[in-house]
């Protein structure tokens, strides 16, 4: 059996079994990657689409034996046993509960299991009290603070479901599904390290719970906590290797990952996604809008990451296309929280601040934990002069993640704008320890020490040599650095920025008092150095300016004419045409 047909078995097994628990997030992602696997070309028909399903039926009932398949590319692979359904018959009782379930009516579907002793029965009513609670927990917040408010409001289901779910584990007469939900319920509770040991023991047993391994991913916050994982080879461990990455910055590993998972998953519309999140990250902008483009040819409906998407065209200042984007995301699903972003991002390329500010709190009362709402929304504060609610929107944005560093990044500006460098620098510092390869944090943070309360320029050379070394697409830190070493008295150094900001410049075509600058400096360095030959060329070049800089580099020509012949020279316009 190829590789390909036994990752297709996994996965339709899995997404039967997903649905049947009610996981229809784990269940959704186990079919996006069905979907992705390549058709075998000996069965590839015309009439074939590339979202066909495949017609092998799904068994009621599931065997026992492992399955072994063979793995992508450089994929380790242990094969794991699939999971045996432990109730012939659930009866009606377990179809009435999913089907109050599904309406959301979580407690009916709870009660109506409370006699139940199956695996499958105890894990339905378990997640439908832990669902109940979370949904009274939603409506307590918005009853006590309004829908963006603190609350002290608790899951009051956390403690039973607890104490239950320790009995049942301590009795070996829990299945991974419970074990994913124990791992939930303790990591509610702040028990980190027992939910990650419990979560890597359900991922483990039953690798194709996609909710299970986001739930350890948010518990993994350091490179040495995720190292320290006992995890099983299986495929699906390298989706989590290749999410985590991104997670923790480790953005070239999580491509790596991605792109190999790739030679299996050839059309998996989630990896092509998550390759663009990648680059985005790695700020390789015309790469991603490329990948998105193909993304919305082949899933024209797709609102899922498309925010992302919003965020480059709105740094290319892309009006027709953000525009166009935030028609399709209207018409698709308005009351998402990615389409408010979408839509937020588009009113802001506008100017329209106070619209998109709208638009984001909007994200928000649909998901408070939305963390791009938060951000971008801190971000229209700071254009709009309202620093406090800036820092408000910053602080909850790194309450949910710590390691955002637009959010850190964001309360450097404010507390700057608040004339508070000290507070400044430790956020911007913050910013940069999270995403070290974003030139515009090393600049931020350089300003910050050039400012008049610090006034440390050696730090600022520091932070400025480490934006030019990141790719400065905006130009500053080359030409700050010759400003900085001129003002210490360092005219070497000086000279060596300014014409390595002049090549720059010339590279890039452009034009602007920059350019006189370098080369009024160079010209007068070097003339002072007695290198005539060199300040030469610096002062030909100035005569094709109209302004002072003509006339100075006329008096630089003719001094150095002097020097060198010892006499009276001629007027220098011989020299300039």
């Amino acid at each position: 059996m190829s590789s390909k047909e036994s990752c297709r078995i996994e996965l339709r097994t899995a997404i039967r079994q997903l649905s049947d628990r009610c996981l229809y997030s784990a269940s959704k992602w186990a079919a996006e990657q069905l979907v992705g696997i390549e058709q075998d070309p000996a069965k590839f028909t015309p009439s074939n689409t590339r979202f066909q399903r495949g017609s092998s039926s799904i068994r009621r009932r599931f065997r026992t034996n492992e399955i072994t398949s063979t793995p992508p590319t450089g994929v380790a692979y242990v094969s794991t046993p699939v999971m045996e359904e432990d109730e012939a018959i659930h009866g009606d009782f377990y179809l009435l509960a999913k089907s109050y379930f599904d309406c959301r009516e979580y407690r009916r579907a709870a009660h109506v299991l409370r006699d139940q002793t199956g695996k499958k029965s105890v894990f339905l009513r378990c997640y439908a009290l832990y669902l109940a609670g979370e949904k009274r927990k939603e409506e307590e917040m918005i009853e006590l603070e309004g829908p963006l408010g603190k609350s002290d409001a608790v899951n009051r289901e956390l403690v039973s479901l607890e104490r239950e779910l320790a009995t049942l584990c301590k009795n070996n007469t829990i299945d991974p599904f419970g074990l994913y939900l124990y791992g939930l319920v303790l990591k509610e509770k702040g028990n980190e390290n027992l939910a990650r040991k419990v979560l890597v023991e359900s991922v483990n047993s039953y690798p194709w719970n996609w909710s299970a391994w986001s739930e350890l991913q948010s518990l993994c916050t350091t490179v040495d906590i995720l190292n320290g994982l006992n995890l099983s080879n299986h495929w699906m461990k390298e989706f989590f290797l290749a999410s985590i990455y991104q997670e923790l910055r480790m953005h070239n590993e999580s491509l790596s990952k991605y792109e190999n998972l790739q030679g299996m998953f050839t059309f998996s519309n989630y990896i092509q996604a998550q390759i663009a999140k990648a680059r985005y990250s790695l700020r390789e902008f015309e790469q991603v809008e490329v990948i998105f483009e193909d993304l919305l040819r082949n899933d024209p409906y797709r609102v899922e990451d498309m925010d992302t998407y919003s965020n480059v065209l709105y740094t290319k200042e892309c009006f027709s296309a953000l525009s166009y984007l935030a028609h399709r995301v209207i018409m698709t699903d308005k009351y998402r929280p990615e389409s408010c972003c979408i839509i937020g991002n588009y009113y802001s390329l506008k100017g329209q601040h106070e619209k998109s500010v709208v638009y984001f709190r909007r994200a928000l009362k649909l998901n408070k934990n939305y963390l791009s709402a938060w951000t971008l929304m801190g971000h229209e504060y700071v254009e709009m002069k309202n620093t406090p609610a800036a820092v408000d929107a910053y602080r909850r944005a790194v309450d949910i993640n710590p390691r955002d560093y637009r959010a850190w990044y964001g309360l450097g500006q404010a507390y700057e704008m608040m004339g508070m460098p000290h507070y400044a620098l430790h956020y911007f510092r913050k910013s940069v320890f999270f995403q070290p390869i974003d030139s515009r944090l090393w600049i931020a943070m350089a300003q910050c020490y050039e400012s008049e309360q610090l006034h440390m320029l050696e730090e600022a050379i520091k932070c400025y040599k480490r934006a030019a070394n990141c790719n400065d697409t905006e130009a500053i830190a080359l030409h700050r650095l010759a400003m900085l070493h001129r003002e210490l008295g360092q005219p070497e150094e000086a000279a060596f920025y300014y014409k390595k900001d002049l090549e720059r410049m010339e590279a890039e075509e452009r034009e602007g008092p920059n350019i006189v600058e370098a080369l009024m400096f160079l010209a007068t360095h070097y003339k002072t150095q007695k290198k005539f030959e060199e300040a030469e060329v610096y002062c030909t070049r100035l005569l094709d300016y109209t302004g002072p800089e003509r006339e100075t580099a006329k008096s630089l020509l003719r001094g150095m004419r002097i020097a060198q012949s010892g006499f009276p020279s001629m007027d220098v316009e011989h020299f300039h045409p």
